[in-house]
């Protein structure tokens, strides 16, 4: 295609994409002025006054001790309750008495130099939180604990009049705030559209048009429970939460680094894979990949299991200090369990008390001694030495034992993986002046952060009594963070929208009583995550439309309340799984070896200047590898695959329980581009190309292929001029592209009308690049 055919098939297909839409996007920024806002009867302190002490003062006087200026900490109310200076005879805070609080007087003075926060700080109070602060103060100025360590409590479900709409408890907490927020729900969505979401949210695929059809032409209601078991009991079921943990368990195929070399990790991607196939209950597919080694029973399946400690970054380069990596490794280990299970960003205590939260340094490096133990050498040396320890599953094995791993498509006769190892000799740990290796301070034992719940005296200190600690009934945390993750995945945000942080600076849960409940039904029914998952997808709340009113958009752009279906972009992975299926292509093979698709020649190159050993030039795979699940794409930490980094796929460098969400030209240029949706376009006209079929029902079954509906009739007609327009400039001279031609068994001379069925494949090709198509409604 020369360069002004593809710019006016470029700007033909923006103008069709965006004359296609029949909704406004879920997602848009609305300045809302604040001093609207009136100010609560009743000023709660988690809700109104931690998040600004939190945001404006903790910086200098929170939790941190080492940075508290004017000997004044506000996180604490016997702190901010002391008197301050030598003479002992003014205070901050004076509970019930705004006036003798130097607090309020300094927030609101004319003095620069006496102004809270200080101008040099570049923080600023607006008019309503000064007097949020002023109103907390007059009424007691009452402390509380930060909501999310405090265990979650059996909430009353609110009762209405009988409403229709409500189909279970899930409704009930959400009417509740539809109500209060002067809402209604929407209407359910329509069936072909309620079917391809559950499709794509559960398995991450849409529905073939056989099952679509044979769900939307019932002429009783679709029996959702029967059909949202079939799709937990698939195997796509398991694969799509594998995919979802990769970006958790920051899982790659090499060791990143410099030279990044390759690693064999997939047989542990093949048990995530068998455990959610399995329905593994959380707190023991937890417990696997922290302790599996340390369980009484361990075998080698429980030690595979433990990889999830192993899936981190390690280097190969000379020169390095191996202490100062080894350190790194266990950091990382660290973190990750921080983020992955308890929402917090331990990092920020690494170095000195963290600025926001209750946890101070030493509790850092005390939760840091529970990775401690493993014998693993900081330097890896080269590409062929594999770093210990590791577990070595022979063919024999695979076969009869670990049946779950794909060892057929191995070269070799046995595979090794990383793994932990219980019989580790004891290391000790130390505080770690500013975090550096060389420099340790006082020696520290294991211990979990006593503001999130102390550590049984009962349980090992080891990463067994460990995960004990984390699943036991006080613990605020883990099951909470968990269903806002499961959450998030059938609605495009959790309940607490920064799931990886919930913290003092995270946000605020915009269904508190809600989150809780979900959380002690998920204990109470054996952590069960289909179950969980089925609950949610058969709630009013899930199955409305997405359509969005002008006054729902002005009221809440973020769709807070959930007076609708959100609107949400698939994810990298799943846009180009869905490309495949919809051509026929996609090879459904389970397990095995990483594979190689389609990518731009050289990055590779580009990247490791020729070092990286077997992973310095990139050999683009063939056959049925080309086409398989984007979970088993080869992921090269220094240059990960490209179009799906485009999309807001996470690097793997660390522990990621969020994708951003990014709207960019770049977006636009993988659909218009990337081969392998190419190839699925001309797979998607492929089966018409015998026929001399009517063009318009061509490109009906094609757009309802991957929208999940019939086109409207303008709808209609633009696709059809647009097929008409791409055909008139074949004929007047344009260069064809070769890739649009033939695929498979279809040549030229199969193509009864060669012009008409090569534009049927850019009719396609612009079908997936649609909105509608790369989002479910």
């Amino acid at each position: 295609m020369n360069r002004f055919t593809r710019f006016f098939y470029l700007t033909s297909l923006i103008c069709l994409n965006f004359s296609c839409q029949n909704q406004p996007k879920d997602e848009v920024i609305v300045l809302a002025d604040t001093m609207a806002m009136s100010l609560p009867d009743k000023v709660d302190f988690s809700l109104h006054i931690k998040p600004i002490l939190s945001d404006r003062c903790f910086k200098c006087h929170g939790p941190d001790k080492n940075a508290v200026e004017g000997n004044l900490s506000l996180h604490t109310a016997e702190e901010a309750y002391k008197a301050l200076g030598e003479a002992q005879d003014h205070f901050a805070v004076v509970p019930g008495d705004p006036e003798k609080s130097s607090l309020v007087a300094r927030i609101y003075t004319d003095d620069l130099g006496l102004l809270m926060p200080p101008p040099e700080s570049n923080l600023t109070l607006t008019d309503v939180e000064k007097e949020l602060l002023r109103k907390w103060i007059a009424q007691g100025a009452e402390y509380k604990k930060h909501w999310a360590f405090i265990p979650p409590v059996q909430p009353q479900i609110p009762t209405f009049e009988k409403t229709d709409w409500i189909q279970n408890e899930i409704d009930d907490f959400v009417f509740q705030k539809l109500e209060e927020n002067q809402f209604k729900p929407s209407e359910k969505a329509p069936r072909e559209i309620l079917v391809r979401r559950l499709y794509l949210d559960l398995t991450g695929l849409p529905p073939t048009l056989n099952a679509l059809d044979s769900l939307v032409s019932l002429k009783e209601d679709i029996n959702w429970e029967k059909l949202i078991d079939q799709l937990l009991n698939s195997t796509d079921y398991a694969e799509h939460m594998a995919a979802d943990w990769m970006e958790v368990a920051r899982y790659a195929d090499t060791h990143g680094y410099q030279d990044d070399f390759e690693r064999t990790m997939w047989p542990w991607r093949d048990w995530v894979i068998h455990a959610f196939d399995e329905n593994m209950p959380y707190d023991q597919f937890v417990t696997m990949q922290l302790a599996g080694d340390l369980l009484p029973n361990a075998n080698k399946e429980s030690i595979l299991a433990t990889g999830f400690n192993r899936n981190h970054k390690i280097t190969a380069e000379g020169g390095v200090i191996p202490e100062e990596y080894r350190i790194e490794y266990v950091e990382d280990r660290t973190n990750t369990f921080g983020t992955a299970f308890l929402g917090m960003t331990m990092e920020c205590a690494r170095c000195h008390d963290h600025k926001y939260d209750p946890i101070s340094q030493k509790e850092h490096f005390q939760l840091f001694s529970f990775f401690n133990g493993i014998d693993e050498d900081g330097l890896m040396a080269n590409g062929s030495v594999i770093p210990k320890p590791y577990i070595k599953i022979t063919q024999e094995e695979a076969d009869k034992v670990l049946e779950f791993i794909n060892l057929s498509k191995s070269e070799e006769s046995y595979v090794t993986s990383l793994v932990m190892d219980n019989k580790a000799k004891e290391r000790p740990t130390y505080v770690l002046n500013r975090g550096v290796y060389d420099q340790p301070g006082e020696q520290v034992f294991p211990e979990t952060p006593t503001a999130i719940l102390p550590y049984p005296e009962t349980y090992p200190k080891n990463r067994l009594g460990l995960a004990k600690w984390l699943f036991h009934k006080d613990n605020p945390l883990t099951a909470r963070i968990m269903v806002n993750r499961l959450w998030q995945k059938m609605f495009g945000k959790g309940i607490v929208a920064s799931s990886y942080d919930f913290g003092n600076q995270g946000s605020l849960p915009t269904h508190p009583e809600l989150l809780d409940y979900l959380a002690l039904k998920f204990q109470e029914e054996n952590w069960d995550i289909k179950k969980m998952l089925k609950f949610m997808a058969l709630s009013a709340t899930y199955q409305q439309s997405s359509k969005i009113t002008p006054e729902a958009l002005e009221k809440d752009p973020e769709n807070d309340w959930l007076a609708r279906a959100p609107r949400i972009r698939l994810s990298a992975s799943a846009i180009r799984d869905q490309a495949l299926q919809l051509g026929g292509l996609l090879h459904k093979e389970i397990g095995g070896p990483s594979v190689k698709p389609y990518q731009p020649d050289g990055l590779w190159e580009e990247t490791t200047g020729g070092g990286g050993g077997s992973t310095a030039t990139y050999v683009v795979g063939s056959g049925t590898d080309l086409y398989r699940k984007s979970l088993y794409t080869f992921w090269k930490r220094t240059v990960p695959p490209p179009s799906m980094i485009t999309f807001d796929a996470s690097s793997r460098d660390l522990c990621s329980v969020k994708r951003e969400d990014t709207n960019t030209p770049l977006q636009a240029l993988v659909l218009l581009n990337d081969p392998q949706i190419i190839e699925a376009a001309r797979a998607m006209a492929a089966p018409y190309a015998e026929k001399n079929g009517n063009i318009d029902a061509a490109i009906k079954v094609l757009f309802r292929n991957a929208t999940g509906r019939m086109p409207t009739a303008d709808e209609l007609t633009r696709l059809t001029r647009f097929q008409e327009d791409m055909k008139t400039k074949v004929a007047e001279g344009a260069i064809v592209p070769t890739e649009y031609l033939a695929i498979g068994n279809y040549t030229n001379e199969k193509i009864t009308d060669q012009e008409a069925w090569t534009c049927l494949a850019l009719t396609a090709h612009a079908i997936l690049n649609l909105d509608e198509t790369i989002t479910r409604g």
